[in-house]
């Protein structure tokens, strides 16, 4: 449009029709770029920005998100920022709302505080699984931590699978089974004793006595108990993922405490890290993100050896296919393709996602339940093509 510009500031005379014909614009772009020239005596870009924005987040808002992105030490993501927030609003008596965790991103990524991690998988793809009440399971594990003089020792932690309550946490020279047991021998002292204890295959879990057909001390301790001891698969921590996770939390505020000197001051720190992270500190994996005190204090019930634990996080269902394709799961129909009309199809539920797999254990597709809808439609699984 500069050519229509320069004509227009000179006073030459524009035929509006035929310059937008010859130049592909529209009549009203050319009318109004002479309406605007003869008014203000040349055309100037404005900026697109609209005049009112009701839904940008308050100035003061951005500040006190980058600054409590800076106070809250090794707790500062969105989730947190959003309690702190929170808390700041309640306190100040602010008319402000506090913004989704997205926004809290956005705002931090806007003024360069936020830590790209691409290779995180997104939180979407995220499917917990976990016990249905506090003492169904525990979980243990061990962990190395360095002291101020360079040695490394290690913290076994017992970790609650419902609640994430962690029931104990203890400093020990090595990963032995002694220590083991003394650890769970806390936790048990502390919070009682689980139906279920669920470790890794460490030496300090699974180390067998040299009598043939012996157990190892620390599955013997749990036997006497009345807990039933279970192993993760070789090579696989996602299985005791919780306590795999809570690692790296605990180290994180080790990070920001003064090297302790010797195990004993090691302890002393666990156990105010126990406290702090059990009463204070909210987890972002529970209901309203409460704190782990808070969801083991106000469960309806409390699992033990006496009690069978509950998991309702899958429940299976065989299908048979009708002659249209359609099958029916948990209250929903949907279709798997007359392909496999006459079959019985197997879906494995996962609270509301329910996954269907072919006769020889292929998956099939996945869909999501509503509540709202009758009939949802199968997303297919991507066929995988091998050499």
């Amino acid at each position: 449009m500069n050519l229509l510009d320069a004509l227009l500031a000179a006073g030459v005379r524009v035929n509006a029709a035929e310059f937008a014909r010859e130049h592909g614009v529209s009549v009203r772009t050319v009318y109004r770029h002479r309406a605007r020239i003869r008014a203000e005596g040349q055309w100037q870009e404005r900026s697109r920005r609209p005049r009112t924005s009701p839904r940008v987040t308050p100035p003061e808002v951005d500040a006190w998100i980058c600054k409590l992105r800076a106070e809250l030490g090794p707790d500062n993501g969105a989730d947190f920022i959003r309690d702190a927030l929170d808390d700041v609003r309640r306190r100040t008596d602010a008319s402000w709302s506090v913004p989704s965790r997205s926004t809290v991103n956005r705002v931090l990524a806007r003024h360069d505080l936020l830590v790209a991690t691409p290779a995180k998988r997104p939180r979407s793809s995220w499917r917990r699984f976990s016990y249905a009440r506090p003492r169904d399971c525990y979980q243990i594990d061990a962990t190395e931590v360095k002291l101020a003089d360079g040695r490394t020792v290690v913290v076994f932690d017992v970790l609650d699978d419902c609640t994430r309550t962690l029931v104990a946490c203890h400093a020990a020279a090595a990963e032995t089974a002694r220590a083991a047991i003394t650890a769970i021998r806390q936790a048990f002292t502390a919070y009682g004793v689980p139906a279920i204890v669920l470790s890794d295959n460490g030496i300090a879990f699974t180390s067998r006595r040299t009598r043939p057909g012996s157990i190892s001390t620390f599955v013997q301790t749990l036997i006497d108990h009345g807990t039933r001891p279970i192993n993760s698969s070789p090579y696989h921590p996602q299985t005791c993922g919780k306590v795999e996770r809570h690692h790296q939390t605990l180290k994180k505020w080790l990070s920001t405490q003064p090297p302790p000197q010797t195990l004993t001051a090691l302890q002393t720190l666990l156990d105010t890290y126990r406290r702090y992270y059990n009463t204070q500190r909210r987890h972002s994996a529970l209901p309203h993100r409460t704190t782990p005190t808070h969801a083991w204090t106000h469960a309806p019930t409390l699992g033990g050896p006496t009690s069978p634990p509950l998991q309702t996080d899958a429940t299976l269902h065989h299908c048979p296919v009708a002659s249209n394709g359609a099958i029916a799961v948990a209250g929903h129909r949907t279709s798997v393709g007359t392909t496999h009309a006459g079959t019985t199809v197997t879906a494995i539920r996962d609270n509301n996602h329910v996954t269907i797999y072919h006769p020889d254990g292929q998956p099939i597709g996945y869909l999501h339940l509503n509540p709202d809808k009758n009939y949802i439609p199968l997303t297919p699984t991507p066929t995988i093509h091998n050499p």
